[in-house]
């Protein structure tokens, strides 16, 4: 998997510009504000359909202006691929790939396997249960289009019946056989999911903590615990316990759109006991683990962005990174830092072949 070049329009705070990839590393430096995130963000759009800082896809669109278009060419399997991506403000956005536009948004996921590194990842540690799940199924997603159909599915019935219990409350009627083929519905996703969910955590367990070692480089004791009701019931019997409190709060309060990863060191969480070290380590090696699980699950090696690499690890911990580009670890490597010096000198040490876009 190789990106050859991209070309952005009203994009964010570019107008328009243009870059072409012809090395391995591919540098962005300059100061805070000119865009070297945006760049990298671009990139992550054409893997994923939509941004990974900022979830209103329209206020991606340059100030003033009425549209953007994200258009890549990538390598894959010795075959030259086209993606744009595009919004028209008041319309919906357009994902192509040659030409030939998707239907929906889901069956292009995982086709360019991308992995990102970012400050922004820190809300993973600090945010609610919803940025958890949502990484955790970004990953299985990008692996498993079955996965992913099946959670967009769930989480429409969810919707569904959210939408009964308010009607219900609304005309002060309460109608269990109607509310029951719901709950049916929603046993047999949730269970599927669950079970999925479960295998991806005991599989992805052990290559976190490899990371996790190699970039401490201790035996810290670090957990990554999922916590599902659905280890103790099925989501059946789940849902017909709390059907009274279903009802009194007007939504769906249990089954896997309630799951949760917990982040801990030492058995307790690491948000309230782990230093700052501690979390932005905790934060590498779980996308590092991401990297070589999506890696060695695909069969490719996903594209790296590291955005702002210096701002989780100090300069050692850097060069560890970036070693394992020689070793052939990583493949194509997109970074970005405020300062080109010290990037060049770390980089420069890899031998592989590099380029600096000072922006």
């Amino acid at each position: 998997m190789h990106l050859k070049k991209i070309a952005l329009f009203n994009y964010k705070n570019f107008s328009e510009a243009s870059f072409e990839f012809d090395t391995k590393i591919n540098c962005f430096v300059g100061k805070n504000g000119v865009g070297k995130t945006n760049v990298l963000d671009a990139i992550y759009h054409l893997s994923y359909g939509k941004s990974y800082f900022n979830p209103l896809a329209v206020q991606n669109i340059k100030h003033d202006e009425e549209f953007f278009v994200i258009d890549g060419e990538f390598e894959k399997n010795e075959r030259n691929e086209q993606i744009v991506c595009s919004l028209k403000k008041g319309q919906k956005k357009i994902l192509k790939r040659n030409s030939k536009q998707y239907d929906k948004f889901s069956d292009h996921i995982g086709f360019i396997p991308l992995v990102i590194i970012s400050p922004a990842d820190s809300d993973l540690i600090v945010e609610g249960s919803e940025t958890r799940r949502k990484f955790l199924d970004s990953v299985i997603s990008q692996l498993d289009s079955n996965y992913l159909q099946q959670l967009i599915h769930y989480q429409k019935i969810v919707s569904q019946r959210n939408a009964l219990l308010k009607y219900f409350a609304l005309n002060h009627i309460f109608e269990t056989d109607t509310l029951y083929i719901y709950n049916e519905q929603l046993d047999g996703l949730g269970q599927a999911i669950f079970e999925k969910r479960r295998q991806f955590i005991d599989e992805f367990i052990p290559i976190f903590n490899k990371h996790h070692q190699a970039i401490t480089g201790t035996e810290e004791a670090v957990q990554l615990v999922y916590i599902s009701h659905l280890h103790e019931k099925t989501l059946l019997q789940l849902l017909q316990e709390n059907i009274n409190k279903d009802r009194a709060l007007h939504y769906t309060s249990v089954g896997v759109h309630r799951d949760d990863l917990s982040f801990e060191i030492d058995n307790y969480p690491i948000k309230k006991f782990g230093s700052q070290g501690q979390q932005k380590s905790f934060l590498i090696a779980l996308k590092l683990a991401q990297f070589e699980f999506v890696k060695k699950q695909s069969g490719e090696i996903p594209i790296l962005l590291f955005d702002d690499i210096f701002d989780k690890l100090d300069e050692t911990r850097v060069e560890k990174i970036v070693e394992m580009v020689n070793n052939e670890v990583f493949g194509q490597l997109f970074i970005s830092d405020t300062h080109p010096q010290r990037t060049e000198n770390i980089i420069k040490s890899t031998h592989q072949s590099y380029k600096m876009f000072h922006l």
